[in-house]
């Protein structure tokens, strides 16, 4: 397995090195290095009054002086920290004014991060995301663009990195082939460690016929190829359908080069579905893929969920075209990551129109999660199709777990990134993988299916952004189009930097039996072992409360009987406040790792390197005598 040590180091370089005092810091924050956990009062933030009542609406149990009341101005307070890093900002806060609930955003550095705050007639702790701090001093405000909320306090916490090992190595189909299931494993094995390469392929006749367009050029600029192929079956269809090779082309893919496969799903429907008479053709020019209000079509997607009905006869013929090429994957053994129905929730709740972006989206979150059972129900029963990885496109809205069809009938969650405004754009966007793991709580794998920019493989790192894979959506060519792999949209130096670095995956570094050892293999390069990767084992023993150097089992600083990520996040809250956070003698004992005297940030890092194997368990501590 590939892992940087720099991405370690990342993921809690930020805690390690600021949390170092034993109290809490108040307001206001402008010391050199402010130390965490950090609290400031809403009243002593640059521009902020102090209240003790909005108007004849009293708030008792406040802090300090009074709270702020923000209203169409902001109010702000400065945090400095050594290194880049992540940090949770919650809020002590009320809103009295709106019983559906107010828009706030919060500004970090120029950043906003937008969320609903609910009618709260009491203080209530609020969680108002993780965002980045970045080296040196960083400005946070409550902005006044809806503003009409009571902040008492905010605090500054470090984030806890995110839990990877949670999320699902298991198809949510039972009956998943054995390849299916190899390459999920394998998707597991890398998942919040590495990064998967991968591009969309132009479909139709590609460039001038030439469907490798986009894997010569990242091969040119980069000197790899990606590992993930990005395909879509919307040729094979039942009004214009015609075979332009995907099937065959995916098949070679897997089969030839060992690559990874992904597809979506552009099915298309009539216009003018009323007058249309099922199994006749229909020029594509009067086909849409688009919601009815853009097409100003008659195809109800509520109907497709009805027996009998037009709309669902004609989604089953779909469905069959759809069955027929994917049997034929399966027939040769390869597995698929199909993303089917996608981007969905579309406008709804973004925007004002509050519509989708394609047709079997236009009816709302109920009909959708209805037609999502239906294909899988369809092509996994009906047509015994077991070689699909189902991947669902998800938003990071509020109403957006509205939209979530099911944990057992969604292998992956995705999220299409397109936030390129007249240049590159090497976002991390970690406030939308935030929002999408902790849709199901870490418990499925987070993908960019679709993106314009490939973010910055350091932002990726720092932010704890993971994605599973990423995949530029296809290059135009000679004849015009989008050109998402043009200079308009990737920065080339973070391109080649992502693809040449240890977090990427490409295609010369999938394992050779991807498809057949149940997908726990290391990929095929793997960085040299450093010296303390090579320790020799020494004993283990269970831990006891007794505190016995006997007894002890080094890394197990919150005495669970394993050794994780939150034994790392247990030492820095004991560096941070060892009065809150203490550690009992033996979790001490257990702490103390990393070949230096003391419980310090060291050992934090260390205990990340054991979780992600770096370290064996069982050469711990790394010095004698300890």
């Amino acid at each position: 397995m590939k892992i940087s040590l720099k991405r370690l180091a990342a993921a809690i370089s930020a805690a390690a090195m600021t949390a170092v005092s034993t109290g809490t810091a108040l307001a206001p924050a402008e010391a050199a290095d402010t130390v965490f956990p950090l609290k400031v009062e809403g009243e002593n933030m640059k521009g902020a009054d102090t209240w003790t009542s909005v108007y004849e609406t009293q708030i008792p149990g406040y802090s300090g002086e009074g709270f702020a009341y923000i209203q169409a101005g902001d109010i702000s307070f400065n945090v400095t920290v050594p290194e880049d890093g992540m940090y949770s900002v919650h809020g002590m806060v009320a809103q009295v004014l709106n019983q559906e609930g107010r828009t706030e955003t919060l500004d970090v550095n120029g950043k906003k991060y937008v969320t609903v705050v609910p009618y709260l007639d009491k203080w209530t702790d609020f969680d108002f995301g993780t965002v980045r701090l970045n080296k040196g001093e960083n400005t946070i405000s409550f902005t006044g663009s809806y503003g009409y909320m009571e902040l008492d306090y905010a605090t500054v916490t470090v984030a806890e990195p995110h839990d990877y090992a949670k999320a699902s190595g298991v198809c949510c189909d039972p009956r998943a082939t054995k390849e299916t299931q190899s390459l999920m494993s394998y998707l597991k094995s890398v998942y919040g460690k590495n990064i998967l390469t991968g591009q969309q392929e132009i479909y139709g006749s590609g460039h001038k016929d030439n469907y490798e367009w986009e894997n010569d050029f990242i091969k040119d600029l980069t000197g790899k190829v990606p590992a993930v192929r990005g395909l879509d079956f919307m040729n094979y269809n039942p009004l214009y359908g015609w075979d332009d090779g995907t099937t065959e082309r995916a098949i070679a893919w897997a089969k030839e080069r060992n690559g990874i496969l992904t597809a979506s799903w552009h099915i298309n429907v009539p216009i003018d579905f009323e007058n249309y008479t099922l199994g006749d053709e229909v020029d594509w020019q009067k086909c849409t893929y688009k919601n009815y209000q853009a097409s100003n079509g008659t195809f109800n997607t509520a109907n497709v969920i009805k027996e009998g009905t037009k709309e669902r006869e004609y989604f089953e013929e779909a469905m069959k075209l759809l069955a027929e090429q994917l049997g034929k994957l399966q027939d040769e053994n390869v597995p698929i990551i199909f993303r089917p129905l996608h981007e969905a929730q579309g406008n709804d709740g973004r925007y004002g129109d509050g519509t989708a972006w394609f047709w079997w989206g236009d009816r709302g979150a109920e009909v959708y999660k209805e037609l999502w059972k239906l294909l899988y129900t369809t092509l996994t029963e009906e047509y015994g199709l077991h070689n699909i990885i189902w991947e669902f496109n998800a938003y990071e809205l509020p109403s957006s777990p509205d939209w979530y069809p099911g944990d057992e009938y969604v292998d992956i969650i995705a999220y299409d990134k397109y936030n390129a405004n007249g240049g590159p754009n090497l976002s991390a966007i970690s406030d939308v993988f935030n929002a999408l793991y902790n849709m199901t709580d870490g418990g499925k794998m987070i993908a960019m299916a679709e993106n314009d920019t490939i973010p910055a493989v350091d932002n990726m790192t720092v932010e704890d952004a993971y994605w599973l894979y990423v995949c530029p959506w296809y290059d135009g060519g000679e004849d015009g189009g989008v050109a998402f792999l043009g200079e308009n949209y990737q920065d080339y130096d973070e391109f080649k930097k992502f693809y040449q670095s240890d977090v990427a995956i490409t295609l010369d570094e999938l394992p050779e039996d991807l498809y057949t050892s149940g997908g726990t293999s290391e990929p095929a390069t793997k960085p040299a072992t450093t010296p303390a990767e090579e320790n020799t084992t020494v004993p283990v023993t269970t831990v006891s409360s007794t505190g016995s150097s006997s007894d002890t089992f080094y890394g197990d600083a919150n005495l669970d009987k394993k050794i994780t990520v939150a034994d790392a996040v247990a030492v820095l809250q004991y560096i941070a406040n060892q009065n809150k956070y203490a550690l009992s003698e033996q979790a001490l004992i257990n702490a103390d790792i990393d070949g230096e005297a003391g419980i310090t940030g060291g050992d934090a890092i260390t205990i990340q390197k054991v979780d992600a194997g770096l370290v064996k368990q069982t050469a711990l501590p790394l010095k004698a005598g300890k």
